[in-house]
């Protein structure tokens, strides 16, 4: 066994918060109707969770050292809009990977 104690307590806390976080779920109320205003809320989680997940790829890159890309600023600028007006999830990606393609081309 490498490495400090105190690594080896975190990594087993999460674990088993990991753990708890599902078993409350699947475990205690799996066999249940949710209530509507935590299906409500629940729809929401991949809706925040993405932009979470793409966030700081856009404004810290790891490809520029942490500085703000200009190029990757524009299409995801360029993701929303098209987001926005056409509400078509294809359309939206399909716009940002074309501007940042062309843009990164012209650079």
């Amino acid at each position: 066994m490498t490495g400090t104690p105190e690594l080896w307590i975190i990594i087993i806390a999460l674990g088993i918060g990991s753990f708890g976080l599902r078993f409350a779920f699947l475990g205690l109320v799996g066999d249940r109707d949710l209530p509507p205003w935590l299906l409500r809320h629940l729809r929401y989680t991949a809706v925040a969770i993405l932009p979470a997940l793409v966030a700081p790829l856009v404004v810290w890159p790891a490809a520029t050292d942490g500085e703000t890309d200009p190029t990757r600023l524009t299409a995801a600028i360029a993701t929303l809009v098209v987001a926005y007006l056409t509400k078509n999830v294809f359309a939206a990606m399909g716009t940002g990977a074309a501007v940042l393609i062309g843009l990164s081309l012209l650079a």
